[in-house]
């Protein structure tokens, strides 16, 4: 049976506050709206303009709550748990809201297309989410292929209440840690396609869960990009779409582009994706932020 969705909160029980800078704008809004469209809502969730979410760091586990708190910081709170993985989870939050953007580059570089500057100047500060977890993003890119954005989350919500580990945090119904790569390739297909997942795409998480867990793939900001990209691309069931997509947001890759997504597609107002992939080259080295503004503009994504 499924669960019923989960509304989110807050309780008294305080984090650890951490500050970090940034250089505005910062469109939180579409930034953490993006991340909780695909997501599970078992492990991450929106509380007012609050961004909530569990996380595992090594063998600990915990939450996080954040927030900008003015102009120039992003305030996140962290589980009491977190407290020794502090400075480890530094850079790592800072790629997942892409803190490190300069908007103001972006958008010199993007403005001089006639067609990305009215969307550039009305979604000024749009960030490329990124991810604190690699596998996590790629196993739920991989049940997005092909079909909507809600029912690939009802898919993944499926798996994380299925085998996600429980976890205690202070906000109602975000009580789930999403599966760990040795979870899910420990699995039999058929536990996934129990699921409502084709047998193609069980055996394709299953694959990836497995390379990952055995440490001959790694989909995070310090892997060898175009290494990462081969090996995801020899994976069964993963082609360049999915590859760029998680170039995009888990390896931190700014140039990285989906050309042949129909939602670019058809926001660029180009027929083929080898036409979208020539004009693209003149948003280069920032094409992972036109897509989003392409996205964005349509209210779609990956």
């Amino acid at each position: 049976m499924e669960r019923p969705e989960n509304h989110y909160h807050q309780t008294l029980q305080e984090g650890i506050p951490l500050r970090l800078d940034f250089r505005p704008p910062l469109n939180w809004e579409a930034l953490t709206e993006f991340l909780v469209s695909r997501s599970d809502g078992l492990s991450q969730g929106l509380i007012g303009g609050q961004y909530v979410r569990t996380l595992r760091v090594g063998e600990t586990t915990g939450w996080l709550a954040a927030r900008p708190v003015a102009e120039k910081l992003l305030q996140v709170e962290l589980s009491p748990s977190l407290l020794p993985r502090l400075a480890m989870l530094q850079q790592p939050l800072r790629r997942l809201f892409d803190l490190d953007a300069d908007p103001d580059a972006i958008a010199r570089c993007l403005q001089c297309d006639e067609q990305l500057a009215p969307l550039v100047t009305s979604s000024p500060g749009l960030r490329v989410p990124g991810t604190l977890n690699g596998f996590e993003l790629a196993m739920r890119a991989i049940l997005g292929q092909q079909i909507s954005v809600k029912a690939a989350t009802t898919l993944f919500r499926r798996l994380v209440d299925r085998f996600g580990e429980p976890v205690e945090t202070p906000f109602s119904g975000l009580d789930r840690l999403t599966p760990t790569p040795q979870r899910i390739a420990g699995l039999a297909p058929t536990a996934l396609i129990d699921c409502g997942i084709t047998r193609r795409r069980a055996d394709t998480v299953i694959a990836l869960a497995t390379a990952v867990n055995e440490g001959s793939l790694q989909l995070e900001p310090s892997a060898d990009p175009n290494q990462t990209k081969r090996k995801l691309l020899a994976l069964p069931g993963i082609g360049p779409w999915t590859m760029e997509y998680i170039a995009m947001r888990a390896l931190g890759d700014t140039d990285a582009f989906p050309h042949s997504d129909l939602g670019l597609l058809k926001g660029a107002g180009v027929a083929r994706a080898s036409d979208l992939e020539v004009r693209s080259q003149n948003w280069r080295p920032w094409r992972a932020y036109a897509a989003f503004h392409l996205w964005h503009a349509l209210g779609q994504g990956g």
